[in-house]
């Protein structure tokens, strides 16, 4: 008997996969399924998309700017210095289903609150 070899997926497979799955109401075991290979490897290549480790070439990568406006984003805003002295707190409010979270966070810890919706939006 031989022995299996391992499947290898060129950077532009991996791309379009991950960028698959990264629209909106995809599913990754569907994405998979299409492409008759293991959900999750397929998993794992969204995730070091997402954290940037290579896995995968992002999406934005080797699609034109029209995929840009379908993947989301975090997009960073200067904040005028005024607004950031006038002791206006950042508003956020994030629904999945039912469930509903508010926060108010203080302008001078903005980084802090863009770190924080990233973890929650992941």
């Amino acid at each position: 008997m031989s022995r299996r070899r391992r499947r290898s997926y060129s950077r532009q497979f991996k791309a379009e996969a991950v960028a698959a799955c990264r629209k909106p109401g995809a599913s990754t075991s569907a994405e998979a399924l299409k492409r008759s290979m293991n959900a999750n490897i397929l998993r794992r290549w969204v995730v070091e998309a997402e954290r940037g480790e290579g896995g995968a070439t992002p999406p934005r990568a080797l699609a034109g700017p029209s995929s840009a406006s379908t993947n989301a984003s975090f997009v960073s805003l200067p904040v005028p210095s005024k607004a950031a002295d006038d002791g206006m707190p950042i508003a956020v409010e994030v629904r999945r289903g039912r469930m509903s979270v508010s926060v108010r966070w203080p302008r001078s810890a903005a980084h802090e609150c863009a770190q924080w919706l990233r973890e929650v939006l992941k």
